[in-house]
């Protein structure tokens, strides 16, 4: 095939990798810089490039430009395999999007990196040493009037409930995120800057992974520098400051599936070995925060946290927050449990304090700022902000803080005619605005669509604290570029991101976080930690793919029983009509079956659509795929692929009212099929693909305890009705169990009860008879966590087949009734349905449990 990008045949091919891309880059528009090519944009192409991006083409390899659209396949099917997602909660039909990142990394030399690094660190040091003068120290900076006591004391982010408190080590920043952009002077700026919850480890981590694999020649060429070493030291510094000492036991706080780097932060407890906890996963006795796990409650000594601040304590501090732990302060300043970062640095994060940071370097740390910010006034100082309302269209109009009641604005990009709104809310409201000056974004290189391309982006690093004073900026960054065309870089609004390669002027850190080789002693008491909801959800993702095969199964079933393959006589009816309407899958103001079918088959049709009708399947599948999302990191990709199909296929296509009768039972069936295949995937993927821990093991309890309930009461209805003294109704019972075959093999066509029962309630063989499921749940209950007294109380509760004798299940009474039989499948599903009360208790809401030990501290 003849190649996309010509090159001359007689030209050093490496020299004329570089001459082509020089060609092919986009021209950078005037007033912005060009990070290609190291200067300012002009809007002309065939610069020379700088001279780390010149090395970097010259490593492309053979096929060259060529290549790239290989590379690019990879990197998208990479990026599927993963499961890498950043979630847009404003995109109603597709909130979960696959991650965006370019297959060109930023790369940044040496000289221009050490300025940044340097200027990092000193801002990290700074805000640090204000938090402490703010909450422990002589308040300096609001005696000399360094801050305004408006942007400190007013500024929601101050959290009065923490003065006097102070950290561990008097460390309140472990973490300190600043976003960069460089100005048309070629000089980096700070923008804006994130000391509650940063956000981006997780996703830069990811990014370093996939594109250093596709360009591995370009970055052992270029010594990029490496990022084991700055995740090892945020690991070290909280085990150092913990209560707990080096054995410290330190969790994740994540907000959960909705939050919109999700995937980052199960990736980034990974990645460091520590428990992935949501607010519900933890809890505070006696001053102390403990993780809920099935083993018990656990100590927890250290948490890094990407909660902002007022969601963490409902008790003080946000009351309507469902993400925080209650009595989490409390535990804090009992110096029980290490935050990371300290609650109370919000108001830092505050625009209008840019403007303050030279004064407050120069008299809090004795030095100049090395590393500035944009040019930001605060308006509720008396005529600050008058000069700049002259020019609007020269600043951004961005909130004091999240209570202001405005999202920031570009005013650049405003009409003429809007302006003057915008001018007037400026006066009324001074001290809710602040004033930064509009910067053209620098612009990078990026390939998409086959081509080279330019977009304007921005840099957010990492200051990581030593514990010990000191600080180390992370030798790489996020970066975040703007969709095309746009000049406002925002991932929510369509932006994509690239690594950041930064080169170094000294060895190559080769430091690992790899743990050291496991001794056979240290696997003896070795167990992955379950926390509580974890495994609540596996315990209901067992229960719904039950129920929805069980409704999957009977829909199918009472649609070909309508269409006339069976002889429906009154008994049949009435145990199809009960067992619908138990199952939800019609509504229970549904005519009955035996006076109205055709209304009957309408309504169970109906019941298979989406929305307000919605029966037993929909609201069954719906109900996994929500359990399925708050435990995605513990199941396989095909396992939630599944799951996830699950949940989105229509077995109907929704319609008006008005058309309801329109459809048909064939093509209710066909939905029904393509359910039943989903759904035989699904358990295949759950019995075969999922590793027996006490995780599965609570999904499997979840399975059967269902199976237990659902058959004993379909049984119990055949019974009571009659239905299984007439052949439909005999046959009917045995497909509801998925025994039909096994029967018909046994016992030839002889429809007696007896052998019914056999198979149904007693056989250990058969999957779908009670006695099966019950023996199988025992064994499962017998290998639960927790002490023998524990294990012994449940299994007491559990149904036990030794106890169902078959002579006396087929005893009938005068009136032809199994009394005995009725008798016994009630109580197999009472104390199946206190069975599973107790384990909800015991493993999961961990309350009475006065016998449980706490584990030491």
């Amino acid at each position: 095939m003849a190649s996309l990008f010509h090159t001359d045949p007689t030209a050093d091919p490496a020299d004329a990798l570089v001459d082509l891309a020089a060609d092919l880059a986009s021209p950078v528009p005037p007033g912005h810089w060009d990070s290609l090519r190291a200067r300012l944009g002009d809007g002309s192409t065939g610069a020379p490039l700088a001279p780390h991006w010149a090395q970097f083409f010259r490593q492309l390899g053979p096929d060259g430009f060529d290549g790239l659209p290989a590379r690019e396949a990879l990197l998208r099917q990479q990026i599927h395999d993963d499961g890498v997602t950043y979630n847009v909660h404003a995109d109603a039909e597709q909130p979960s999007r696959a991650w965006s990142v370019d297959l060109f990394p930023l790369i940044v030399n040496a000289a221009s990196w050490g300025q940044i690094a340097a200027g990092a660190a000193q801002r990290a040091a700074l805000l640090n040493t204000i938090l402490a003068d703010i909450y422990t120290g002589p308040q300096r900076t609001l005696r000399e009037g360094l801050l305004p006591p408006a942007l400190v004391q007013g500024n929601p982010g101050y959290l009065r409930a923490l003065h006097g408190h102070s950290p561990p080590g008097d460390l309140w920043l472990h973490i300190a995120a600043f976003d960069l952009a460089r100005g048309p002077d070629g000089n980096w700026r700070v923008v804006s800057q994130r000391v509650q919850a940063p956000s981006g480890l997780g996703y830069l981590l990811e990014n370093r992974l996939l594109i250093s694999r596709l360009f591995p020649e370009a970055f052992g060429s270029l010594r990029v520098q490496r990022l084991a070493a700055s995740y090892r030291l945020v690991m070290d510094t909280l085990q150092r400051l913990a209560p707990g000492g080096p054995q410290a036991r330190i969790v994740l706080l994540t907000p959960g599936p909705y939050s919109e780097t999700y995937f980052e932060q199960v990736y980034l407890a990974r990645y460091l070995g520590i428990t992935l906890a949501e607010g519900n996963d933890l809890t505070v006795r006696e001053d102390r925060l403990y993780l809920k796990t099935l083993r018990g409650l656990e100590p927890v000594h250290a948490v890094l946290r990407r909660l902002d601040d007022s969601f963490c304590d409902p008790l003080e501090l946000r009351p309507d927050s469902m993400l925080g732990v209650p009595g989490l302060l409390q535990a804090v300043r009992a110096g029980n449990v290490l935050l990371a970062n300290a609650l109370g640095a919000g108001f830092l994060e505050s625009p209008a304090v840019h403007g303050f940071m030279p004064r407050l370097c120069q008299t809090l740390l004795g030095e100049p700022l090395l590393l500035p910010s944009l040019p930001t006034w605060w308006c509720g100082e008396p005529g600050v902000c008058d000069a700049p309302l002259d020019d609007l269209r020269a600043w951004v109009i961005k909130p004091v803080h999240a209570d202001s009641g405005f999202e920031a604005v570009v005013t650049a990009s405003l009409d003429f005619g809007q302006l003057p709104a915008w001018r007037r809310r400026v006066q009324s409201e001074p001290a809710q605005v602040a004033l930064q000056q509009y910067l053209p974004l620098p612009h990078v290189p990026v390939w998409s669509d086959g081509r080279m391309g330019a977009r304007a982006a921005m840099l957010r690093v990492y200051a990581l604290a030593d514990g010990r004073g000191g600080w180390r900026v992370l030798p790489g960054g996020l970066v975040r570029t703007a969709p095309p065309g746009g000049n406002t870089v925002s991932m929510q609004r369509g932006g994509g991101s690239q690594d950041a390669w930064i080169i170094t002027g000294e060895a190559v850190d080769d430091s690992t976080m790899l743990p050291a080789p496991m001794r056979p002693q240290d696997l003896v008491q070795h167990h992955r930690v379950v926390t509580s909801r974890a495994a609540e959800n596996l315990f209901w993702i067992g229960r719904y793919t039950e129920r929805a095969e069980h409704s999957t199964r009977l829909a199918q079933l009472a649609l070909q029983a309508l269409a006339g393959d069976d002889d429906l006589g009154p008994a049949v009816c009435a145990v199809l009509d009960q067992w619908c309407r138990r199952s939800g899958l019609v509504e229970f103001d549904t005519p009955e079956l035996a006076e109205q079918p055709q209304g009957f088959e309408r309504a169970l049709i109906r019941g298979l659509v989406a929305g307000r009708h919605a029966g037993g399947i929909v609201q069954n599948l719906q109900a996994l795929g929500h359990a399925a999302g708050q435990v995605r990191e513990r199941l396989g990709a095909e396992h939630r692929q599944w799951i996830g199909a699950a949940a989105a296929v229509e077995i109907l296509p929704p319609s008006s009212a008005a058309h309801h009768a329109d459809w048909q039972p064939g093509q209710a069936m066909q939905g029904l099929d393509r359910i039943s295949e989903i759904l035989c995937a699904i358990t295949g993927a759950q019995t075969d693909r999922m590793t027996r821990d006490d995780g599965w093991r609570l999904l499997s309890i979840g399975r059967h305890i269902e199976r237990l309930i659902l058959m004993a009461d379909a049984l119990s209805s055949a019974f009571a009705t009659g239905a299984v003294r007439s052949d439909s109704g005999f046959n009917l019972l045995l497909r509801l169990f998925d025994s039909i075959i096994t029967y018909r093999a046994l016992y030839q066509k002889r429809l007696e009860v007896p052998p019914l029962l056999d198979l149904l309630v007693l056989d250990r063989e058969n999957p779908r008879a009670l006695g099966w499921v019950a023996q199988t749940l025992q064994a499962r209950l017998a290998k639960l966590p927790g002490s023998a007294a524990d294990r012994e109380a449940l299994l007491a509760l559990a149904p036990d087949p030794d106890a169902w004798h078959l002579p006396e299940l087929c005893v009938q009474d005068s009136a032809q009734r199994h009394a005995w039989l009725e008798q016994t499948l009630a109580q197999i599903s009472a104390s199946t349905w206190r069975l599973s009360e107790e384990i909800s208790r015991r493993y999961f809401a961990h309350v009475g449990a006065v016998d449980r030990s706490l584990g030491g501290y």
